[in-house]
């Protein structure tokens, strides 16, 4: 009884299994088999690599070069077959020409439709086998070509689409040649060395195809990974801000709290009018202070160490801390000048902020990718705003390796931008590199600020 209830059930397993290769035999050569799917030219960044010699405008139409392979091979069938069948007869030849169109189609089709492409070359294949037998003794000229397309066919299809298609179209050629044979009565004995022959070729086929598959799929998650990681710094560096940010605008609201509640005691008889609106602007502050805090504590929550490096009750730096900057960063061995023109005056307490982060990560950048380089800074108070200038010489020794480097400018741009500033980056003729921004301030805010102490 177990006996026969284990072979049942390896019996359902067999079924099973056989039902899944039919499945996706189906799925692979019958569903939508001669759906349109243009075969796409090369990529330019492809071509220049592989022919950087040719002009510019052919280097443009050599993208299409493997279409015009293909179509040339198609016309090569043809003309072989068509070639042979002159000295047959009128209706002979029409039929001869007929057929060579039809064996040439299945390389040609590739292009747009690879596995009707396919289902075209067995066809001409099977007509050539019947051919031969009907048309004997004009048979060679019927078809000697069938074969060797139809295995060329199945490579481009291959290469053109997955490579578990290597397999069944195998399994179908071979299985229809076997049947196509025996009925027409032809000796058999061909068939197992030219199936093992177009085995490996498929399996090669197959084989550069999977190859092309990896390295394809390797690419993609590189370019993903590289963008999520470009989008974590940037999520990264704007908490940064905001958290920074958080005590300049909290100091605010806070005086603006306190004002609003101590103004009713300095006027006597102060109206009710009044005073419950000092009273309303109390409570909008003390709001909008609490929402901030409530914010700033989910931003420090998913990043519990970012103030590990720093006291978080002390003060934000500003420009004033500037040489304090310079002398540490002199003690780390980097020779650096400071020049500072225009009349210093405060600054809104967003850009003295951001301005001292962004001289800060330039020298930080050039203490690590230009090791015993001379840097200049250059501080410029102009009418519109605050300009800010970087520069450091080429690299003296050779770097080395800093993990985690590569986003001090996309911190430094974030900042920039967020105050409606620009700013720009790039290497120096000298082999250095530059750091040049302008943040713009108001007339009206640098007065407001005017009586604002530094830290």
């Amino acid at each position: 009884m177990n006996q026969t209830t284990q072979t049942q059930n390896t019996l359902r397993s067999e079924a099973r299994i056989a039902h899944g290769v039919l499945h996706r035999l189906r799925q692979d050569l019958i569903v939508d088999a001669f759906a349109f799917r243009p075969m796409p030219p090369l990529e330019d960044a492809k071509v220049s690599r592989w022919v950087p010699w040719l002009p510019q405008r052919i280097r443009h139409w050599a993208r299409w070069l493997p279409h015009c392979a293909v179509t040339f091979f198609a016309a090569c069938v043809f003309l072989a077959g068509f070639t042979t069948s002159y000295d047959i007869g009128p209706l002979r030849g029409l039929l001869t020409a007929g057929f060579c169109l039809l064996v040439a189609a299945g390389p040609a089709v590739t292009l747009f439709r690879p596995v009707g492409a396919y289902w075209l070359s067995l066809a001409a294949f099977v007509l050539s086998v019947f051919g031969n037998v009907a048309f004997a003794p004009y048979g060679s000229a019927f078809g000697g070509a069938a074969f060797p397309t139809l295995l060329a066919v199945m490579t481009l299809v291959v290469l053109r689409t997955r490579p578990r298609l290597a397999m069944e179209m195998w399994l179908v050629t071979f299985a229809v040649a076997a049947v196509v044979t025996t009925l027409v009565g032809r000796d058999a004995g061909d068939l197992p060395p030219v199936a093992v022959f177009s085995g490996v070729v498929l399996i090669s086929a197959a084989a550069v195809r999977a190859w092309r598959e990896e390295r394809r799929q390797v690419v993609e998650t590189r370019t993903v990974t590289a963008e999520e990681r470009s989008r974590r710094t940037l999520l990264e560096e704007r908490a940064t801000i905001a958290r920074e940010l958080h005590d300049v605008v909290a100091h605010h609201m806070s005086v603006i709290a306190i004002q609003a509640e101590a103004a009713p005691y300095r006027v006597e008889n102060t109206p009710p009018e009044l005073a419950t609106s000092f009273a309303t602007i109390r409570e909008n502050a003390v709001a909008a202070l609490t929402e901030l805090r409530r914010i700033l504590g989910v931003v420090r929550s998913e990043d519990p160490d970012a103030f590990a490096e720093r006291d978080p009750e002390a003060p934000q730096p500003t420009l004033a801390s500037l040489e304090s900057l310079l002398d540490s960063v002199r003690g780390a061995g980097l020779t650096v000048e400071a020049v500072i023109t225009g009349a210093p005056r405060p600054l809104p307490q967003g850009v003295e902020l951001s301005a001292y982060r962004i001289v800060q990560e330039g020298l930080s950048n050039a203490l690590r990718h230009s090791p015993g380089a001379d840097a200049r800074v250059e501080i410029s108070y102009v009418l519109g705003g605050i300009g800010l200038r970087i520069v450091n010489g080429p690299a003296s020794r050779l770097a080395k390796p800093s993990p985690g480097a590569g986003h001090g400018v996309l911190g430094m741009r974030e900042r920039v931008q967020m105050l409606g500033g620009e700013m720009t980056a790039d290497h120096t003729e000298e082999g250095g590199f530059e750091v040049a921004a302008f943040i713009p301030v108001s007339q009206t805010a640098g007065e407001a600020t005017s009586g604002g102490n530094r830290s």
